[in-house]
């Protein structure tokens, strides 16, 4: 079982960059029960799932506290950095399939490219901790301890994780002296889950 979740993390992980997304896919479950004004019985709080809608609305509302403008939480994986993998080829056919698979299974937000002169990484570290802690005050667990490590001569990579009712947020930021770029992925363990070996290669590849 957490040999499942580890694969289903990793593969997660590396899917913000290897796979391409189409488009942003709109979520099509009902909105966290607990985000909602109408109060609502237990027992129809207890059979309403916790999906995208609602990861959804709790980034944004993080994002938000956290003064963060300019970039936008997505259902899906968003629109990739790098030009899209060319689908000539059956096995770019098949990463574009498995990416618009895997739109509802995932929200994800990217920071802007800082145009401010006055931003600075420090600054986005900030905002990207009252982020955390604005996710964290609406249930999400710390899953692992955040993590920090060097890039190059005068940079850093940092990455903290959180979980929520079947849901992994990775959250991360890299600083140097010509990015500062935060980016925030939460998928759906089980989706991920349910990857046969074909298609996960078919990810980290």
């Amino acid at each position: 079982m957490r040999t499942n979740t580890i694969n289903a993390a990793r593969t997660a992980a590396v899917a913000v960059g290897a796979i391409l997304a189409t488009g942003c896919g709109a979520g099509a479950e009902p909105a966290d029960p607990v985000a909602a004004t109408a109060p609502a019985s237990s027992s129809s709080s207890a059979s309403v799932p916790f999906g995208q809608k609602a990861v959804r609305t709790d980034l944004q509302a993080a994002v938000a506290a956290a003064g963060l403008t300019g970039g936008k939480v997505v259902a899906g994986l968003g629109v990739p950095q790098q030009p899209q993998t060319r689908t000539d080829t059956e096995k770019g056919r098949k990463a574009a399939v498995l990416a618009t698979r895997l739109t509802p299974c995932v929200v994800s937000y990217r920071s802007p490219d800082a145009a401010d002169p006055a931003d600075t990484p420090a600054g986005t570290r900030r905002q990207l901790k009252v982020m955390l802690s604005g996710l964290a005050a609406r249930g999400w667990k710390e899953s692992t301890p955040p993590q920090e490590a060097p890039v190059g001569d005068d940079g850093t990579y940092f990455m903290a994780s959180y979980a929520k009712k079947g849901w992994h947020l990775y959250a991360r930021h890299v600083a140097a002296p010509v990015i500062d770029q935060m980016t925030v992925m939460a998928t759906e363990e089980a989706c991920f889950g349910r990857l046969t070996d074909e298609e996960r290669a078919l990810i980290e590849d």
